[in-house]
């Protein structure tokens, strides 16, 4: 038995920013029990925990959780999805979740983690509507200014920022979304901790990571969590702006979300 095909028995947990992300998730899941969909807030750090938090609540490892008050609620925030409202790990939220009784937790543990959601594009290589499966997971402003320009972690020598996934797997989900007639793309995806708004930032990341197609703020903590498991991770992003500066007259949230929806009822079939 291959690894994919131990993915493919086992329980996916899939980690969004916000709440209007994992209801688009949720939609496209159409209930199936094997994946369980969490918003863990929005950031690096927030993913992290979160997804930390649910693999540890569903006895993913001998990890104890201290008292049982969930993490606080992430504050609104209307620059990212207007209106919607943000929440972390709530208790019943997580209840709803996340098997909580160690019987389920015996019953198999997860598999894979993917970070979900909507994303900047880099123009020319991911279009607003599109969907991006990350052929790599990058912290892309994690290292030091230096008066000669940027140093990443690795170049620092404190560790690495960048987290590979499965290249099966991402392929495999790239090509049946778009078999299914999405325009869907492999390439890096990049975590920030600033969404980029200007042309010469842009620019910048997209000189530090050729290729590089999209631009989240929550899939290199999702991914570092997963590695602490143990478990692989993928990433999967439907474009709702370009990377530059900002024009939130040229949004299209709404697309994207619908395009998240459409790509989870794939992601379950190819799963």
């Amino acid at each position: 038995m291959g690894h994919e095909d131990n993915i493919a028995r086992g329980r996916v947990l899939i980690i969004t920013a916000v709440e209007a992300e994992r209801d688009a998730v949720l939609r496209g899941l159409g209930g199936d029990e094997r994946f369980h969909v969490v918003a863990a807030g929005a950031g690096p750090a927030a993913a992290a925990a979160g997804t930390a938090f649910a693999l540890a609540a569903a006895g993913q490892a001998s990890i104890p959780v201290r008292g049982e008050s969930a993490p606080a609620e992430v504050g609104p925030a209307e620059e990212l999805l207007g209106s919607a409202s943000f929440s972390g790990l709530e208790a019943a939220g997580m209840a709803s979740t996340v098997p909580d009784s160690p019987a389920s937790a015996q019953a198999g543990g997860y598999t894979l983690v993917i970070s979900a959601g909507i994303a900047g594009g880099f123009p020319g290589l991911a279009a607003v509507g599109s969907l991006v499966v990350a052929s790599e997971i990058i912290a892309a402003d994690l290292g030091a200014e230096t008066p000669d320009g940027f140093l990443s972690v690795d170049e620092l020598g404190f560790g690495s920022s960048r987290i590979g996934v499965n290249a099966r797997l991402a392929g495999d989900l790239a090509a049946a979304i778009s078999a299914a007639g999405l325009p869907a793309s492999t390439g890096p995806v990049l975590t920030v901790t600033t969404a980029t708004g200007t042309a010469a930032t842009a620019a910048e990341h997209g000189r530090r990571v050729p290729g590089a197609a999209a631009e989240a703020m929550e899939g290199f903590g999702v991914a570092s969590a997963a590695k602490q498991f143990g478990l692989p991770a993928l990433e999967l992003r439907a474009i709702s702006n370009a990377v530059g500066p900002r024009d939130r007259s040229a949004w299209r949230i709404g697309d994207a979300l619908q395009a998240l929806e459409r790509a989870s009822q794939i992601l379950r079939e190819v799963l």
